[in-house]
């Protein structure tokens, strides 16, 4: 192995979770390919590792190949029995509270998850309603809602892979945002997602505030890739991407996006092609671009991209601020004051969003395979909320190609994604990926980068992998 060092021994839950029933730990305990243990296994390496920055799910599992971990039942209740678990998780030979409160997190995600969705009939279902009952039956049961509070949520998007300079400033913003008592949702991971909660970390204890929220929302494809940075006190694991997404808008109340790769262009997509719903159009979620002086050009590009292929109406959905951190909290604070007048005045709740429409087509989980990448209805001609949606899939494609471990797995056997549509937006595509590669924004610093995909016109592709 060529991890610095593990430490094996037996902990206590933390939380809620401390008790479960013989067909959970039988689930649990089923190493087979259709049992919980890969998934568990899998979320609860990437939490004991959250110490490392890493942007590689195989990597992370091919390093830590002798980690185990087993479900002790007794009559007291339950424990967990770490084998060769990564040792940076640990101090003096005990396991580190936040880390042990997020590996009981991962154990009552993935458990509801399975009997409460997967398997049950009563939530499960495919219709749009169906899904947002499910993100909001997750959400609930991870203890996310706190009904009596006004809107205060912000949720934080970006790269992972961000220079000293972007990061220290999504710190500023975080720190800002912190100052105004608001609290932080972030994927949970390094870069743009922890610069944000350690600011507002710092904000919140200048402002003695001693229950910051600071709430990292994953999905079990990405987290070994982007594993929880050490600030999140509030893990949640929902199912897949989309129901990922759609609890951070739901749950969220304003949104502050910082520079990224495809991950976060996936992100300003999904959330631009709602609020382009026509029934969304009255609907107040503030939504602003931001980052220091030299991410001025990266947002330019961003800008361009979203008005050439999804108009000018997706351009008045949100604000642009370059390297003012005060401004940017500012604009939250006054578009969550309009978020908690608009909420009132419909009696929707404060905690979650249930006004806001989002199509079967922002929920539905996509699968990345060859033939759904190349089969993607790339026209300029479509409705603008509609080819949100498709870019939106291709993104995520993309993001599962490079970093996530079957989609690393399909590029290795088929070769890279074949990408095609209308000429022009092919174009927009090929510019703005390729200056995501250029500034290092699909690999962390230092990594070298073998694109997942291949951009061309043609439709004729003939795949079917």
């Amino acid at each position: 192995m060529i991890h610095s060092g593990t430490v094996s021994t037996t902990v206590s839950p933390v939380g809620s979770m401390r008790v479960l029933s013989n067909r959970e730990v039988t689930c649990l305990q089923d190493t087979g390919n259709t049992g919980l243990y890969k998934l568990f296994r899998q979320c609860a390496l990437a939490v004991l590792n959250g110490e490392q920055e890493a942007d590689c799910a195989e990597e992370l599992l091919n390093e830590y190949q002798d980690f185990n971990i087993c479900i002790i039942q007794e009559h007291r209740g339950l424990k967990l029995k770490l084998i060769n678990a990564p040792a940076n998780a640990f101090v003096q030979g005990k396991l580190i509270l936040g880390v042990r409160e997020n590996l009981f997190s991962v154990l009552r995600d993935i458990l509801y998850v399975s009997s409460h969705i997967t398997q049950s009939s009563e939530v499960g279902g495919f219709s749009s309603a169906d899904i947002t009952h499910q993100t909001f039956e997750i959400l609930r049961n991870a203890d996310a809602f706190h009904a009596k509070h006004l809107p205060n949520i912000i949720i934080c998007w970006g790269g992972h892979s961000i220079s000293r300079e972007e990061y220290a400033y999504t710190k500023d913003v975080g720190y800002q945002l912190g100052l105004r008592h608001f609290d932080v949702c972030t994927g949970c991971g390094p870069g743009a997602m922890k610069g944000p909660m350690k600011g507002g970390y710092i904000g919140h204890a200048k402002q003695r505030v001693s229950k910051g929220r600071f709430i990292g929302l994953t999905e079990p494809g990405i987290i070994a890739a982007e594993s929880p940075n050490p600030i999140v006190n509030e893990l949640i694991i929902l199912p897949d991407i989309e129901k990922r997404l759609e609890a951070f808008v739901r749950l969220g109340h304003g949104t502050v996006v910082f520079p990224g790769g495809p991950g976060t262009c996936e992100e300003i997509l999904y959330l631009l092609g709602i609020l382009l719903h026509p029934d969304n159009k009255d609907i107040p979620m503030p939504l602003v671009f931001t980052g220091p002086a030299s991410a001025a050009a990266y947002f330019k590009q961003i800008d361009m991209f979203i008005g050439n292929t999804l108009g000018k109406k997706a351009q008045k959905r949100y604000k642009i601020i370059i390297d003012d951190p005060a401004a940017v909290a500012l604009t939250m604070r006054k578009g969550l004051d309009k978020v908690t007048r608009y909420r009132r005045k419909q009696a929707d709740a404060y905690y979650f969003n249930w006004l806001l429409k989002i199509d079967s087509e922002f929920q539905l989980p996509f699968d990345p395979t060859h033939e759904n990448m190349a089969n993607l209805d790339l026209k300029l001609s479509r409705p603008a909320h509609l080819l949100a949606a498709d870019i939106r899939r291709l993104m995520s494609g993309i993001v599962a190609g490079n970093i996530k471990e079957e989609g690393v797995s399909r590029i290795r056997k088929y070769g890279p994604y074949q990408i095609s549509g209308d000429a022009e937006l092919m174009a927009e595509m090929d510019a703005l990926l390729h200056s995501f590669v250029k500034d290092c924004r699909m690999k962390l610093p230092g990594s070298q980068y073998t694109p997942c995909y291949d951009i061309v016109k043609s439709r004729d592709l003939g795949i079917n992998k």
